[in-house]
């Protein structure tokens, strides 16, 4: 009988400095007997996002190991960078991918998030499927106001979360020096993504920026008539969506999640960014992918392409 496998991504709120990328890594592969697949840093967005495959048993192991190191190794009061975050590990999913369920992982999820907030004294969050209430599942809703505003969110002047999201599913509801150095460590269990980034010729990512707000699910806020504020559906349900600049590059950049790449595959979130890029007389100048990719997915992207004349 095959044994179960599970894939873990946590994203480290580090892309800078390789010493440190490398003391978390070596921690992993020295305490744990998993395949650690990727580890992809950016240094725009000061974040490398790393995948561990393997049992469930070892794959939380490695965690654990890497959010231990990550608090040791890493300090948010002095971080920066273009991507949103909470903390020293911004998140960390669990995936089923064999003969193991996502109520598993989200039992898994929630264990070590126990665990990391009794054993460092740091502030947890779960999301996804292991989150504890329908408003807390989306890690955009966890993460409003990010590193910066957990301080207010702790000693109660927060005003962008209501009693739903505020504190965190364990550790500290105070602001003392564990918070101010680690931040929040936001864990949960979700299905297979894409993590999706489209390249925008432009510096200051005014157009990104359009493109992310149009095409995301969550879509965008407009005025209304009345002068009050209206929600506007974006084009994709399928995607998660923003704008960043690539100040290294001299570009800008719609990240994206495909949380479902069946519904939209990556050839058709691309063909879509650049038609609003066109749009706006601008063009995209590539595009990349973070993590791993269904083979399927990529499969299916490069069989649309070799079918369109004069397609790049």
């Amino acid at each position: 009988m095959e044994q179960p496998i599970i894939e873990c991504v946590p994203n480290i709120s580090e892309g800078r400095d390789k010493s440190i990328i490398d003391k978390i890594v070596n921690s992993i592969e020295q305490s744990a007997e998993c395949s650690v697949l990727g580890i992809e840093p950016d240094a725009d967005y000061n974040r490398t996002v790393i995948t561990i495959a393997g049992t469930p048993l070892k794959v939380y192991q490695a965690a654990y190991q890497l959010i231990k190191s990550s608090i040791e190794l890493i300090d948010m009061s002095a971080h920066e960078g273009e991507h949103p975050r909470l903390g020293v590990v911004d998140v960390c999913p669990f995936i089923p991918l064999r003969d193991y369920t996502m109520s598993q992982c989200a039992d898994l999820a929630r264990k070590l998030a126990q665990q990391v907030a009794n054993d460092f004294g740091v502030c947890t969050f779960l999301y996804g499927y292991a989150a504890a209430k329908p408003e807390r599942k989306l890690l955009s809703a966890l993460r409003k106001g990010e590193y910066e505003g957990l301080q207010s969110r702790l000693d109660g002047s927060d005003t962008i979360h209501n009693e739903s999201t505020k504190l965190p599913d364990f550790g500290p509801t105070e602001w003392g020096s564990n918070p101010k150095k680690s931040g929040g460590i936001t864990i949960g269990a979700r299905d297979i993504l894409v993590a999706y980034n489209v390249n925008v010729d432009e510096k200051d990512a005014k157009i990104a920026k359009i493109i992310g707000s149009i095409i995301r699910g969550s879509g965008r806020l407009i005025k209304s008539d009345g002068g009050g504020k209206l929600r506007v559906r974006g084009m994709i349900q399928e995607i998660q969506g923003m704008g960043v600049t690539l100040e290294s590059h001299g570009i800008s950049q719609v990240s994206m999640n495909i949380l479902d790449v069946m519904k939209c595959p990556i050839h058709k979130a691309y063909e879509i960014c650049r038609s609003i890029a066109n749009d706006h007389s601008t063009q995209l100048v590539g595009s990349e992918l973070v993590g791993l990719v269904p083979l399927n997915a990529m499969l299916e992207a490069g069989s649309w392409y070799c079918e369109v004349p004069d397609a790049t």
